[in-house]
């Protein structure tokens, strides 16, 4: 439970009423119940307070929260940033108990900060150092000298190859994985991809060829205060190592390939795929879907709509979309043009009409 003020505090923001109002959660509007804040941040929420039983909310700036029968109101000029703040004061986490679980597997090797805490059935392998106030959820693995910074945290079944090395403040969701093998391969003769590149030619009945592996010597260096989603994956480099850098966000179900360098602040959201060796700059946006070719680099501050395939360099601060990926103004032109194709193919059948007659 929260006091108005305490949450007004936590946000840096103005508050009005009864500051001493206790809230435990958090509720739209329309949902809200004595206990909860009601997140109204904007005027097109206000009228769905009436539907609740709020107290408090969050409001936009000079809202008439008296007006809306609230005994308190908290005001949001940002509403967004609001968000953030709200949601990190009452989180309720996941209920992962402190300390180390009887039934983890902690190799001797292994270095942990005084106050760790190790989840149920999870291993900590030889030569892995955590830091401290880090928590390892049930159901996860931490490879052979693996370095993970201070203040990290694992959800469940999360696991991290041998050999990664990772900064602090880090947080990856159920299922993520670090440190698997990149997906790399040769064949003895020249390949028929290796063909295709060149020619972009139909190969007729190729010989059927075999693929030899190639090991990763590489791992993964990930930096502070980075967040990977939920079956999110990072492969190992193949001689340098794959790397993400400080505060780079990773939504779910994303794939990074082996030798990619993601620069700082990116954000590469839901389902978007990284081939090998891409270099990413900084505060790049790869919106949901987005799919990237291999030995490209995609510049600073280059933001992708969702879906977007990128197979060619993309300078710096550039806006794409499409498949392939083109200026995003240029590719609504092209969206519109293409709408218009039918009434123009039946406007020339028309013109070809009169020309015959």
């Amino acid at each position: 439970m929260y006091t108005i003020r305490q949450i007004a505090e936590a946000l840096g923001s103005e508050a009005q009423g009864d500051l001493d109002l206790m809230i435990s959660g958090a509720a739209e509007p329309k949902d809200a119940g004595p206990k909860d804040l009601a997140m109204a941040m904007s005027p097109k929420y206000g009228d769905a307070l009436g539907q609740g039983s709020a107290l408090a909310a969050l409001l936009w700036p000079e809202a008439d929260w008296q007006s809306m029968g609230l005994r308190a109101a908290i005001f949001a000029p940002r509403p967004r940033m609001a968000m953030a703040g709200v949601t990190a004061t009452l989180d309720l986490g996941q209920g992962f108990g402190g300390g180390i679980h009887p039934t983890a597997v902690i190799d001797p090797a292994a270095i942990l900060a005084s106050d760790v805490s190790v989840g149920p059935l999870s291993i900590i392998s030889a030569g892995a150092k955590i830091g401290a106030g880090t928590v390892i959820g049930p159901h996860c693995f931490v490879g052979v000298d693996v370095v993970i910074g201070e203040a990290g945290f694992l959800r469940e079944m999360v696991s991290i190859g041998a050999r990664a090395t990772i900064g602090d403040q880090f947080i990856a969701q159920p299922g993520a994985r670090v440190g698997s093998d990149g997906f790399s391969f040769v064949t003895p003769e020249t390949s028929a991809v290796e063909n295709v590149r060149k020619s972009l030619a139909d190969q007729g009945d190729a010989e059927a060829q075999t693929w030899l592996r190639i090991h990763s010597l590489g791992a993964v260096t990930i930096g502070d205060n980075v967040e990977i989603g939920a079956n999110c994956t990072i492969d190992n480099g193949t001689i340098r190592n794959t790397v993400i850098g400080d505060g780079s966000k990773l939504d779910n179900q994303v794939h990074i390939g082996h030798n990619t360098r993601v620069g700082n602040d990116c954000l590469i959201c839901g389902q978007t795929g990284v081939s090998g060796s891409v270099d990413i700059g900084d505060n790049v946006v790869l919106a949901g879907q987005c799919g990237v070719n291999d030995n490209i680099f995609i510049g600073n501050g280059v933001v992708a709509g969702g879906g977007t395939k990128i197979i060619s360099n993309v300078p710096a601060g550039r806006v794409i979309m499409g498949y392939p990926a083109v200026k995003m103004d240029t590719h609504t032109e092209m969206y519109k043009s293409q709408r218009r194709l039918p009434r123009i193919m039946r406007d020339i059948d028309a013109l070809k009409k009169a020309v015959f007659k």
